[in-house]
């Protein structure tokens, strides 16, 4: 019986002896095993460094190309190779090799590469948006430094006078049109025609308050030889800060060198930019006793037989005009002009008269055209010149909205505005 029981303990000492010693060889042969494929992977390192260093060849360094080998610590043999993009999980207990997905942010993981160009079109787009606000700076102004004159061609605006300053103008306008050019060209496009000079002149008092005066030699019936003398109000400058100008004007005009037949006018000017380069101008006006003493009518002694019908023809004897227009800055010192101005009441132009078959005067016609004009204007400091190109030679407030020689639209003159600040 004694003999049975020690025979199986010693049976069952052998069994777990051998147990013991069959896990010990286990865990053996994974240490040797993980211990192999790092030297080969240390050898195959080296190797590669040694190729590159002896030979100078082109070969590909795995930690440059961006080739990363890991162990797994929880599972023994098991190790992970990645590189650009991709992981690769190789067993070398099993003598397996798989293909691993990359996760989302291993996906979204830029190189270093892609990070530093991104970097240079961040500071790139910096750099341009940079670029584009000094650009854009350079329209900006102080009050009284509007990039606008104080006539767009012919219609006033409200560019400041700043206190203590002379302001002097002068106009010049020839009197063939362009059109026809087989015409004007004969004579250098009307550069060798009658002209008007007209000149004028504003000294601010204050800031805000300036007075003016200035003198148009043109002379035709009704108008000759005017001075024109004026205050004005500056309500509202514009500035790069403020988009909107404002002033008020009164004068009054005297033919025969402020003489006689005289005109009263009132006047606003208005100003609005929009953006940087673009600005708008309004300037609506009344005209007191522009027809006075009838002088723009026509008489019966003008004609032969006197023609008693004029007695009933009579002009309006005040008037109103709407001048309105632009200025676009193509440059910050070359400016693009274009003005306009609708009347109503009394216009200025031509009257004619009606004959019949026997040459009898039996009525007349009143022939006017509104004053449209445009414009080139260099800026250099205080000093301004504007081609122009007008169908108009008048310059006093209650005569530049129309045009002097019954011109249309299409047929323009040349001529020019230069405007200087002392």
């Amino acid at each position: 019986m004694k003999s049975k029981v020690l025979s199986k303990m010693l049976m069952f000492r052998n069994v777990r002896f051998m147990f013991l010693a069959l896990m010990v060889f286990l865990s053996y042969t994974n240490v040797w095993s993980q211990n192999q494929v790092a030297a080969v992977t240390d050898s195959n390192s080296k190797n590669s460094e040694v190729k590159t260093e002896g030979n100078q060849t082109n070969q590909p360094n795995p930690q440059k190309s961006g080739m990363k080998v890991t162990f797994d610590e929880n599972a023994p043999g098991v190790i992970y190779v990645e590189s650009n993009g991709e992981k690769i999980r190789v067993d070398t207990n099993k003598k397996t090799v798989a293909q691993i997905t990359p996760p989302s942010e291993e996906k979204n993981a830029e190189s270093p590469q892609q990070t530093e160009t991104a970097k240079v079109e961040t500071e790139d787009k910096k750099t341009a948006v940079k670029s584009d606000d000094e650009e854009e700076s350079v329209y900006d102004f102080d009050e009284g430094e509007e990039p606008y004159d104080y006539r767009i061609v012919n219609v006033p605006t409200p560019k400041k006078v700043p206190r203590g300053t002379w302001n002097l103008f002068f106009s010049h306008r020839f009197s063939q049109p362009i059109h026809p050019l087989s015409e004007s060209g004969k004579t250098l496009l009307g550069l060798d025609s009658f002209s008007v000079s007209s000149f004028g002149i504003t000294y601010g008092i204050t800031d805000k308050l300036y007075v003016s005066a200035s003198r148009s030699p043109l002379c035709q019936r009704g108008l000759c030889r005017t001075i024109e003398v004026g205050f004005g109000y500056n309500w509202l400058a514009q500035d790069k800060d403020s988009p909107f100008a404002l002033t008020t004007y009164a004068s009054v005009e005297g033919n025969d060198n402020f003489t006689e037949e005289y005109t009263y006018n009132l006047q606003a000017m208005m100003s609005a930019r929009l953006g940087k380069r673009v600005y708008l101008f309004f300037s609506p006006a009344v005209h007191l006793n522009s027809n006075g003493q009838h002088r723009f009518n026509p008489r019966p002694d003008q004609f032969f037989p006197p023609a008693t019908v004029a007695n009933s023809f009579k002009l309006p004897t005040n008037g109103a005009s709407f001048g309105f227009g632009t200025s676009v800055l193509i440059t910050h010192d070359i400016v693009a002009l274009f003005d306009f101005a609708p009347r109503i009441g009394f216009k200025l132009g031509q009257v004619n008269p009606i004959f019949d078959n026997n040459f009898n005067v039996i009525g007349f016609k009143n022939e006017s055209q509104p004053s449209i004009g445009f414009g080139i204007q260099k800026n250099i400091g205080k000093h301004s010149f504007t081609l122009t190109f007008s169908n108009t030679q008048t310059s006093t407030t209650s005569r530049y909205n129309s045009s002097n020689l019954v011109l249309k639209p299409r047929r323009l003159t040349i001529g020019f505005n230069l405007s200087r600040r002392f």
